[in-house]
């Protein structure tokens, strides 16, 4: 009995040093989402670095992130019941009307999970979460362009509510990505500087190659010299 009453005060114990410090963590995740914010396509490239997100994603869902501007991670003061993503939009998003999308999970006092996420408002003709389809004798290009296609994957996500135990998605945005997006912002640029190395290193074999070559034709010169 004093074992368990022990063990779940020190999980009591743990569970305050952890909002206390998710608290301390506030301040600083504002001002890198404030200078993020002003990086272009810094989400974007984040998602089609990521090698479980980009999966999710084609080409008009790119298109649509080049509006994202913020995405913003909030666990709920007891952060043992969940947390809330939001993705904030500029105005000249030609998609939705939204400005923020967001996304709650929830845990009960007997751990059984929900969620709730925001309607996303379709401007006409650009919902994303519907397989395309045109009308007879329809002219209407972006019927054509979405003809025959599969319905979003990553906007889908938000008009998901399975309550099953783990949201992947989520969960990769909130321990993956949320605390470190820098590392996959740049990986694109790494994978770049790597070939580079590649090519250098390629260049000085081949003229580690040619230097050998030039020193078998003296050796062959002089060999016939020496014949003579």
């Amino acid at each position: 009995m004093r074992d368990r009453q022990a063990q779940r005060g020190g999980e009591r114990g743990d569970l305050k040093v952890e909002q206390k410090y998710n608290k301390l963590r506030q301040p600083h995740f504002k001002r890198r989402s404030d200078l993020i914010a002003k990086i272009p396509n810094f989400w974007l490239t984040v998602f089609v670095n990521h090698p479980q997100l980009s999966a999710l994603l084609d080409e008009e869902d790119e298109e649509a992130l080049q509006h994202l501007k913020k995405v913003e991670v909030q666990e709920f003061e007891d952060i043992k019941s969940g947390y809330k993503i939001n993705f904030y939009f500029d105005a000249a998003n030609p998609f939705f009307e939204n400005d923020v999308l967001s996304k709650e999970f929830h845990l009960n006092e007997n751990g059984e999970p929900s969620c709730k996420s925001t309607t996303i408002k379709w401007k006409a003709g650009k919902n994303l979460c519907e397989e395309a389809k045109q009308d007879n004798g329809s002219t209407d290009k972006q019927a054509k362009k979405r003809q025959h296609k599969q319905p979003s994957l990553f906007f889908s996500w938000f008009t998901e509510t399975t309550e099953s135990t783990v949201d992947d998605f989520g969960e990769v945005i909130k321990d993956d990505i949320w605390p470190n997006p820098l590392q996959y912002y740049l990986a694109q640029d790494g994978d770049e500087e790597d070939d580079e190395e590649d090519d250098e290193d390629g260049a000085h074999d081949d003229e580690d190659d040619d230097e050998d070559d030039d020193d078998e034709d003296d050796d062959a010169e002089d060999d016939d010299e020496d014949d003579q």
